[in-house]
C-alpha cells in the first residue's frame, strides 16, 4: 500500500525519501511507496551516508528538518549513539533578511513605525536564524532591549513541512511494523505542537516571565523581562542581557569566575524547575546560556520550554532517591514505570503536557511540600552522582 501523495508536498516526500536512503532504511521508502518520487541518480550513491553527514543533509533541507534533529539529538531510542553526537552540534545560523523587511513586520504586527517606538535600532542583526533574528534597539524611556522579529513567509513553510511529515509518520505507523513499534505519529505530532508554539512569540513572552518568578530566588539565574506593549506572535521585545555565551570564554574570565558555585547554582535551578514547577528550560545549548559582566547565569530564548505532571515529577524524585541509596532493583522498577509512562502519554499527544504555561505552576501541589521534596531531590542526586553508575552499593 503506498502513501496517497498531495501534489503541494511532492518536493518533500522526496526529500524525506531520498534522506532514508542516504542512511540505511530504503525498506520504510518502499513500503511507503515513496520510492516512485526518487529518480534514479537518489539511489545509487556508493554504500550509506556516514553518521557525521546527517546534520549538514538536514542544515540544507530548512528550519523545520533543523529542528527536528535538535529533537532527535535526545531519541536514543530512535536512531543510534553514533549519530546523536553531530545532531547535537546542528547550526541555525542563515543569512539576515533585508531591514526593510523587518521595518515593515514590526510596524504591521506593533501597529507603530521604528522611528516611533524606539529612539534607536540597530538595522544589523545580533543575530539571525532560521525563524528570526535578533537586533538591539533602545525604547522612547532610555531601556536597552534586542527585539525578535521572525522570518516572513516562516510559518507558512514550517506549516507544510509538518503536514508532509505527519502524513509520512502516520502512514508508517499504520502499515509498517518499524512504525507499529517506534511510534512516528506520536513523535511528530508533539514536535508539531512544539514548533508551532515556538513561532508565537506570545508563549515565549508568558515563558520568560513564568521562568522570572520561578527563579527568583536563585540570585546568580538571570531571566530577560519581556516588554508586553512591544510584542505580538511575530514581534518579541525583551531587556538586553549583556554577556558571553558560556563555550567562548577566554581563560582569563575563566580564572575569575566561581565556576563551581556557578555551576551549583544551575544545576539546583533545574531541579527546582523539573521537581517543584514541572516547567523548565528545554533548549540551553552554550548560545543560550550566557555570563553576564557581574557573573551571573542567563538563560535565553524560552521559545521552547519542558512541561512535567505531578505524577511525573514523583516518579522522577523516587527515581533520584534510589539512585542516591544505591538501589539498583528499586531503580530498574522506577526507570521501567517511567518509560512505559511516558509512551502512554505520547500516544495521548501529550495532552497532560500541553498545559500554558501561565497555569503550570499556580495549579501545582503545594509549595512546602514540593519543597520539602526538592531539597531531598538535591540530596539525592548529588549522592547519585558521587556513585556514578555503581547502582548496586551505596557509595
Amino acid at each position: 500500500m503506498k502513501i496517497p501523495l498531495k501534489p503541494t508536498h511532492l518536493r518533500r516526500y522526496r526529500d524525506v525519501a531520498t534522506l532514508l536512503i542516504r542512511y540505511g532504511r530504503s525498506d520504510l521508502v518502499q513500503q511507503a511507496g515513496l520510492d516512485a518520487m526518487l529518480e534514479a541518480a537518489d539511489t545509487t550513491e556508493e554504500g550509506v551516508a556516514q553518521a557525521t553527514e546527517l546534520a549538514s543533509d538536514l542544515e540544507k533541507l530548512g528550519p523545520t528538518f533543523v529542528k527536528l534533529g535538535q529533537m532527535l539529538s535526545t531519541r536514543v531510542d530512535l536512531l543510534p549513539l553514533a549519530y546523536l553526537e553531530p545532531l547535537t552540534r546542528l547550526q541555525d545560523q542563515v543569512e539576515p533578511f533585508p531591514y526593510d523587511e523587518v521595518r515593515t513586520i514590526v510596524k504591521k504586527e506593533l501597529g507603530v513605525r521604528i522611528s516611533k517606538a524606539f529612539s534607536r535600532f540597530d538595522r544589523k542583526p545580533l543575530a539571525a536564524a532560521s525563524l528570526g533574528q535578533v537586533h538591539r534597539a533602545t525604547l522612547r524611556d532610555g531601556r536597552l532591549v534586542v527585539v525578535k522579529v521572525q522570518r516572513p513567509g516562516i510559518r507558512s513553510q514550517v506549516k507544510d513541512d509538518l503536514e508532509a511529515l505527519t502524513e509520512i509518520a502516520g502512514f508508517l505507523d499504520r502499515h509498517t511494523e518499524t512504525g507499529r513499534r517506534y511510534g512516528f505519529g506520536p513523535t511528530v505530532s508533539e514536535f508539531r505542537r512544539t514548533l508551532l508554539q515556538e513561532l508565537d512569540y506570545r508563549c515565549e513572552a508568558a515563558n520568560l516571565k513564568t521562568m522570572q518568578r520561578s527563579l527568583e530566588p536563585f540570585e546568580r539565574i538571570l531571566v530577560p523581562a519581556p516588554v508586553d506593549d512591544y510584542t505580538s506572535s511575530r514581534v518579541l521585545t525583551m531587556e538586553h542581557v549583556r554577556g558571553i555565551k558560556v563555550d567562548e570564554l577566554n581563560p582569563v574570565v575563566r580564572l575569575d569566575v566561581e565556576g563551581s558555585e556557578l555551576a551549583e547554582e544551575l544545576f539546583r535551578a533545574y531541579l527546582h524547575q523539573i521537581l517543584v514547577d514541572g516547567l523548565f528550560h528545554a533548549d540551553p545549548h552554550p548560545g543560550n546560556v550566557f555570563l553576564t559582566p557581574d557573573h551571573r547565569i542567563a538563560l535565553l530564548d524560552l521559545g521552547m520550554v519542558g512541561r512535567i505532571p505531578s505524577p511525573m515529577q514523583n516518579d522522577l524524585l523516587e527515581l533520584l532517591m534510589a539512585i542516591g541509596e544505591g538501589d539498583g532493583e528499586g531503580t530498574a522498577s522506577l526507570a521501567l514505570r517511567l518509560g512505559e509512562k511516558i509512551l502512554i502519554t505520547m500516544k495521548l499527544s501529550f495532552v497532560g503536557m500541553s498545559a500554558s504555561s501561565s497555569r503550570s505552576i499556580r495549579r501545582r501541589r503545594s509549595p512546602s511540600s514540593k519543597s520539602a521534596n526538592s531539597s531531598c531531590g538535591y540530596s539525592a542526586l548529588r549522592r547519585a552522582a558521587g556513585c556514578g553508575s555503581r547502582l548496586s552499593s551505596r557509595c
